[in-house]
């Protein structure tokens, strides 16, 4: 599997995301995946908002997800069935507004992958829109798939044999994710100018619909559901 982050001038708010995408890269081989920073595609959604006053962004973390808890540092939300930091709203790079998420990041990526294989002529290719993320007890953020789209985004191993012959009952890959972090890790975090990224040679199963719920585990399913406790009886 070969990433190459690539280094682009700044998207501007309401500018049309396929030409952009299309002028940094002129050609895509067969079963490559383009990775993008979910920043430039709310940007193109002009999914922004106004600081106004210092509750702006409260407001706005409220009405973005599911359920909001204010914490030391961040507000600890879940949106789309994810646990993010202040519902994914940022203010980096974001020239005195809040930059939102994509309205539906899945249906994004699809859009996007029609229109991108059309343009490169390619049938199989994968679409991930990315942000980032933290997880409990360590420092730094790692890469989230949001949406994607033209590839499988889990891999089961349940039913199949370890190297003893022993059945797995339990064991899956989280794909999406797993490339999502790979891609981010390239593009950065601060002022790169990095919001593509490009993966060949991957190795997944492309299809031509996905489930989004595969990686969706209801909490009262989750290993963790112990942990999240205090947010249950909210």
């Amino acid at each position: 599997m070969h990433t190459q982050a690539i280094k682009t001038r700044t998207f501007l708010e309401g500018e049309n995301l396929l030409p952009f995408i299309t002028s940094y890269i002129e050609k895509i081989p067969e079963k490559s995946v383009i990775v993008i920073t979910s920043k430039i595609v709310a940007l193109a959604e002009r999914r922004t908002v106004i600081i106004k006053d210092s509750k702006t962004k409260e407001e706005a973390i409220r009405a973005e997800s599911s359920f909001a808890l204010k914490t030391k540092y961040v507000w600890l939300t879940i949106k789309d069935g994810m646990i993010l930091p202040s519902a994914g709203i940022d203010e980096s790079n974001a020239n005195g507004k809040l930059i939102l998420l994509p309205k539906d990041s899945f249906r994004s990526a699809s859009l996007i992958r029609m229109k991108l294989q059309k343009y490169y002529r390619v049938k199989n290719l994968g679409i991930i829109l990315t942000d980032s993320r933290t997880m409990p007890l360590r420092s730094g953020v790692v890469g989230i798939a949001l949406g994607y789209a033209g590839f499988r985004g889990l891999r089961d191993y349940r039913g199949k044999p370890d190297i003893y012959g022993r059945k797995l009952k339990f064991s899956s890959t989280d794909v999406a994710d797993s490339l999502a972090t790979a891609a981010v890790l390239l593009m950065g975090e601060g002022d790169e100018k990095q919001p593509l990224a490009l993966i060949q040679d991957v190795p997944v199963e492309f299809c031509e619909r996905v489930n989004r719920n595969e990686l969706h585990i209801d909490i009262e399913d989750d290993m963790f559901k112990p942990l999240f406790q205090k947010m249950l009886r909210r």
